[in-house]
Formats: C-alpha cells, sequence, structure tokens
C-alpha cells in the first residue's frame, strides 16, 4: 500500500527522522493558512507547493513549486489542486491532484553548499536481506544514475539477526563524503531510518533526495513509502491512510469481492484459479497474439456467483475482445465451475457481448465440457492449453 510523501513523512517523523515540514492542504485558502502557521514555527520565507499524487517525477509534470510569497501561495496551490498531473509514472490521462503539501523552504543559505544525496529502503530478494541503497547523485533519477554512472551507487545489506549496526551507519556517512557534524547527523538518520522501515513493516522507502542543509543538517525532502499489505493487520493505523482515489477503481471493487484483481492493457480478458495458472495463462495468451487485459485469480471457491462477480469486473473494461476462463479443477471440481459460467452467463443475459473459451482441466473435466458444449450458450469450451491458445487466436482474428 503506497503512502502520500506527507503520511510518509508523518511515518518518519514518528521514528526521529528529520524531514522537511509541511502541512498538507485541500484547497488554496487553507495552502494560505498553512503557510502562515509554518512561517510563524519555522521562520521560512518561501513555500513549496506539491502535488499529493501516487506517482513519481511530480516536479517534470508541474507539480512541484516555488512559492515567493503568500499570493503566490495561494495562486500555485489553486492551479495545481484539481489539476491532471501527468509524470513519467502515470497513464496520458495523468492523475487528479485533490491536495498539496505545503512546505517548508529547507535551501536557505550558510556557511555550506546544500547537497542532495538518493537513499531506499528495501528487501535484496537474492539474499533474503533488507539492503540500503545510497548514491551521491540525489535528486536525480536512480535508473539514470545506474545507467550512465553505476559505481556511484553504493549497497548495504542488514543481517537481520542483529539489525543495523553502528559501523554500517558510519559506512554510508563516509561513502557519501561527510564529515563532522554532517557525518554524526547522517549516522543518526540512517540509523532512524531503518529502525522505521523494519518497525513499519514496509517493503520500501525512497528518499530522494536526502538533503544535508546549509548549516550541516541531514533530513528526508521527499518521502517515498510503500506498506507491506500483508502486515496491515498489525497496523491498523497505517491501514487507515489507504487513499482510495489513488487507485484503479475496479481494483479497489475486486478487492472488496475478494478476488485478486490487477487492471492490464490487453484485449483478452482473463479468470483463472492460482496465480502460477494464471501467470502462464497470460503467457498462453501473448503467444496467441493477444494481450492480456487483466490478472484475475478467483481463488478456489469458483461457484455461479463468484464467477458472475468475476465477469462483470472483467466487462468493466471496455477493451476486453474475449475472455479466457482457464480453471484446474484439483480442490474445486470442473463441472462445478463449469455449471457455474453457465448460470452466471444466463443471469447476465446481454452483458456479455464479447466470444468466451473455457478451458477445465482436472477433476470432473469430461462432465464439464459436457455441460458447456449443451449448454446453448456462446461458449468454447477446450480441454488443452494449444487448444485453448488457437481458440483465442481464432476469436481475435
Amino acid at each position: 500500500m503506497n503512502l502520500h510523501e506527507y503520511q510518509g513523512k508523518e511515518l518518519l517523523s514518528s521514528y526521529g527522522v528529520r524531514i522537511q515540514r509541511g502541512i498538507v492542504a485541500q484547497n488554496a485558502d487553507e495552502a494560505v493558512t498553512a503557510a502562515k502557521k509554518l512561517t510563524e514555527d519555522t521562520g521560512t520565507g518561501w513555500h513549496v507547493i506539491k502535488a499529493q499524487v501516487h506517482a513519481g517525477g511530480r516536479g517534470k509534470g508541474g507539480g512541484v513549486k516555488l512559492a515567493k510569497n503568500l499570493d503566490e501561495v495561494k495562486t500555485i496551490a489553486g492551479q495545481i489542486i484539481g489539476m491532471d498531473l501527468v509524470t513519467p509514472q502515470t497513464s496520458a490521462e495523468g492523475k487528479r491532484v485533490h491536495q498539496v503539501l505545503v512546505a517548508e523552504d529547507v535551501y536557505y543559505p550558510g556557511d555550506n553548499e546544500p547537497e542532495e544525496y538518493y537513499m531506499s529502503v528495501l528487501l535484496n530478494r537474492g539474499t533474503g536481506r533488507n539492503m540500503i541503497m545510497y548514491s551521491t547523485e540525489g535528486g536525480m533519477d536512480i535508473e539514470t544514475v545506474a545507467e550512465e554512472t553505476p559505481h556511484l551507487i553504493f549497497t548495504e545489506e542488514i543481517d537481520p539477526s542483529t539489525g543495523i549496526l553502528p559501523f554500517q551507519a558510519r559506512k554510508i556517512a563516509f561513502n557519501l563524503g561527510l564529515s563532522g557534524v554532517a557525518f554524526k547527523e547522517m549516522t543518526k538518520f540512517v540509523t532512524s531510518l531503518y529502525t522505521a522501515y523494519v518497525k513499519s513493516d514496509s517493503s520500501l522507502f525512497e528518499i530522494n533526495p536526502v538533503l544535508k542543509t546549509s548549516d550541516d543538517k541531514i533530513m528526508a525532502v521527499d518521502a517515498k513509502v510503500t506498506l507491506d499489505a500483508n502486515a496491515l493487520y498489525r497496523h491498523k493505523d497505517l491501514a487507515e491512510l489507504r487513499d482510495l482515489r489513488e487507485e484503479s477503481p475496479i481494483e479497489v471493487e475486486a478487492g472488496a469481492l475478494g478476488l485478486n484483481y490487477v487492471d492490464l492493457d490487453g484485449n483478452v480478458g482473463c479468470m483463472v484459479n492460482g496465480a502460477g495458472l494464471a501467470m502462464a495463462t497470460m503467457d498462453l495468451i501473448k503467444q496467441a497474439g493477444g494481450e492480456p487485459a487483466n490478472f484475475l485469480d478467483v481463488g478456489g471457491t469458483a461457484d455461479a456467483k463468484r464467477v458472475e462477480e468475476a465477469f462483470r469486473i472483467i466487462l468493466k473494461d471496455d477493451g476486453v475482445k474475449a475472455i479466457l476462463i482457464n480453471i484446474f479443477g484439483g480442490i474445486v471440481r470442473c463441472d462445478r465451475v463449469a455449471q457455474g459460467v453457465v448460470d452466471a452467463y444466463k443471469n447476465m443475459g446481454d452483458a456479455i457481448k464479447v466470444p468466451i473459451i473455457v478451458r477445465l482441466q482436472g477433476t470432473n473435466a469430461d462432465i464439464a465440457k459436457e455441460l458447456i458444449d449443451n449448454s446453448g450458450l456462446d461458449v468454447m469450451s477446450a480441454t488443452e492449453f494449444q487448444e485453448a491458445a488457437d481458440k483465442v487466436q481464432a476469436v481475435l482474428a
């Protein structure tokens, strides 16, 4: 589950991580009130107005701007709130901005020049250990840094039995070229950041940039936080931070129905039981010349009601030109699934206007094929993978 920047920063701050302070606003007037409050609390004269959407690259799309007075705060906030922000990480339609973060200006003059670094905490799936990835090249796309200057990216793996050790935090500060007060600040920052990551059961922290201010403070200027959804039962307070407006409406609806669904951009809808079979089915569709329109795992209870719900979810996508149902009857009987397909088809009437291919293998597969073939409905049955692929290819031709 993704958090907004302001939510991620609040989480970090609760574990002692220094952050760029800010106040979220829902409209231009609230933004002005927030700016005044920040000036009183921090002394900041300028303010940064940041669109709050679940996407990176907001500055490139015009979603992050500097305001030098209260009039500019109101004007910029009014321009950003309500806009459809297009970034390298959104679709061409962009994401609607519902709120902004009014943040303090932390690039103030001082004895030293501010410096930006990159830092993230994530799981190294190859070793099964958490890893801190960091670079002196903050403020840039880390993918570009990795491609053009890979020697400037460092990693530090953490032993889960000990957690981050003091020498590792010092090593990170040293590799970033820090000394004196900034060195001590960075070791504290890194230790607190890792603690926040573990304690919140997160799957990703990405801070870009981590800033060394002109007076050697180390702080998070941005915060991309992704929580492990499987651990949210331990964090009821964090679960409440979910913003459904930032998620696909179809995926939200499917989740409420207990269906494992991911929206894709193809033309063949998938209805499968089991994640592994679902992935294989998507490969099958690709080989047949189509493109999967979704990942949909109906689980082990593919009865008429569940099949009908899955049909309705798939058909919300206007790009679907055919539906492939691929069920392996291990726990669930194939004839029960077939009857569910027939019943759901009849219940939905004219709502189904695309060809349907049903492949059933496993327990009572022969009875299931008979049920489908004798239903009188516009449903094609198959028993083998290749047969299903050929029928998908035929209906798309």
